[in-house]
């Protein structure tokens, strides 16, 4: 949600507060404070979005002040202290998120992805296994996707690929999953699977050191010199310094 969106769905609770209970003070009814706090939250993560994460406080205040217990305003807290890498803070609003609402799928997903940021792999794989458990999470694609991430980074690389398998399953359109099964292909030197996974990400998604030194060492693989000149320029010209870039001059 925009921002303008979000400051006018805060006026239109409250215009429609006062509209629906007849009173002159909509923050009077339950459900008039119920939609203020709803609000003060979609503002808060307006300002998120746009990286203004004082700002974002400040509605977020607002809507504890309605309900000091409320997991949405808690569980946007965290994101904002998790962006302004208030990591303390960040696991206590999580927390505090969870408690109102242990099997939400989506703060269970983000808890997650925080605690995988943290490099705490093993804790991030049982939040998104819990998350996992939703099978009518919209974004349940995404929530494998995480696990088998995590799984790979955990060493267990047939739980991970069956995770990212799933996750593709889900939602085809992942490019995150479809970078990993195009280098655990590459690996298995399942050489044409690998290059179908890739060509789909690179359909989907810009490219990144990784996924360029991957391009390059497919092309070499399948005897295409120029297009493997070409993901090598491309890692020179924009990640000189990277082991990226090492390893692909290593390899030629």
């Amino acid at each position: 949600m925009s921002l303008r969106a979000a400051r006018s769905v805060v006026l239109a609770s409250l215009l429609t507060g006062c509209v629906s209970s007849g009173d002159s003070n909509p923050m009077s009814t339950d459900k008039g404070r119920d939609e203020a706090r709803k609000a003060y939250v979609q503002l808060g993560l307006g300002y998120l979005q746009q990286g203004m994460t004082e700002q974002a406080k400040m509605p977020l205040s607002k809507a504890l002040e309605i309900d000091k217990t409320d997991p949405d305003t808690h569980a946007a807290l965290a994101l904002v202290f998790q962006s302004e890498m208030e990591h303390e803070l960040a696991e206590e609003a999580f927390l505090k998120a969870l408690r109102g609402r242990p099997a939400d799928a989506r703060i269970l997903n983000n808890y997650g992805s925080f605690l995988f940021q943290r490099q705490r792999y093993q804790e991030a794989s049982a939040q998104f296994q819990k998350a996992a458990a939703d099978n009518l999470y919209p974004e349940r694609s995404r929530v494998y996707e995480n696990l088998g991430i995590t799984s790979l980074r955990l060493g267990q690389r047939e739980a991970g690929r069956q995770q990212l398998e799933k996750a593709l399953r889900l939602n085809r359109l992942q490019p995150r999953a479809l970078l990993e099964m195009a280098e655990l292909s590459y690996e298995d030197r399942h050489y044409v699977t690998a290059r179908d996974f890739y060509d789909r990400f690179s359909l989907l998604s810009g490219q990144n050191a990784r996924s360029l030194l991957l391009g390059a060492r497919l092309e070499h693989i399948f005897n295409d010199r120029t297009s493997t000149a070409n993901y090598g320029q491309q890692l020179k010209r924009l990640y000189p310094g990277t082991p990226e870039y090492q390893q692909y001059l290593s390899e030629q």
